[in-house]
């Protein structure tokens, strides 16, 4: 599958690897591509990474993953014309100052984005853990559980897909409102990890009782 990722941060660069390794073609959007550490990052990846303009990747694949700091959320929508039947996999985080939701119980990030992103599939995912996790999900033979929400089952199906590929287990939450949950999750994971001082090397997992 055709996956553009828009952003070549941690997380971009996690899932681009896990991905790659799995036969997905990855490229990377970004304002600069020929910028020397956007090339780096390609040439980490490996051979099935480019990188090009935000509106280029978009146009060229089914799938964009939105990996950017939630500031920069807002004018990397706008950059791309026309969302028409994309999915589009919503990786951000809305945090205001204090480790606290951006957005109060009735919206979410993810609903946001999609009033923006008009006939774009808008999938949450890949927000509730760190980029060391999408790396390598596995804990002594246990995967971990990542957690999507989404309006369109289709949508929801292949992100599913993509989240096994990387060897996570994957748990539908349910529509998309239910990003207000997931990114207030997100918020749990990070207090755990800085405040708490767990550290990065943790992470969330459904449990089923026979």
């Amino acid at each position: 599958m055709k996956i553009a990722i828009i952003g070549t941060g941690n997380v971009g660069s996690a899932l681009a690897q896990g991905w790659t390794a799995h036969g997905h073609e990855i490229t990377f959007g970004s304002r600069e591509p020929e910028r020397d550490d956007v090339q780096a990052l390609v040439a980490k990846v490996g051979s099935r990474a480019r990188a090009t303009t935000i509106t280029a990747a978009a146009a060229a694949a089914p799938v964009v993953v939105l990996a950017v700091p939630w500031r920069a959320v807002e004018t990397t929508v706008a950059e791309i014309d026309d969302w028409t039947d994309k999915i589009l996999l919503d990786t951000t985080n809305p945090i205001a100052s204090g480790l606290q939701p951006l957005f109060g119980s009735d919206t979410s990030g993810a609903e946001e984005i999609a009033r923006q992103a008009d006939n774009a599939r808008v999938v949450k995912a890949f927000n509730t853990t760190g980029a060391e996790n999408m790396a390598n999900p596995d804990y002594d033979g246990q995967a971990l559980t990542m957690f999507i929400c989404g309006d369109n089952g289709q949508a929801k199906s292949t992100v599913t897909n993509l989240a096994r590929d990387l060897g996570f287990e994957a748990a539908d939450v349910g529509d998309l409102s239910a990003a207000r949950l997931l990114e207030s999750m997100a918020l749990v994971w990070i207090r755990l990890a800085s405040r708490q001082g767990l550290g990065r090397q943790i992470g969330f997992k459904l449990l089923r009782r026979q």
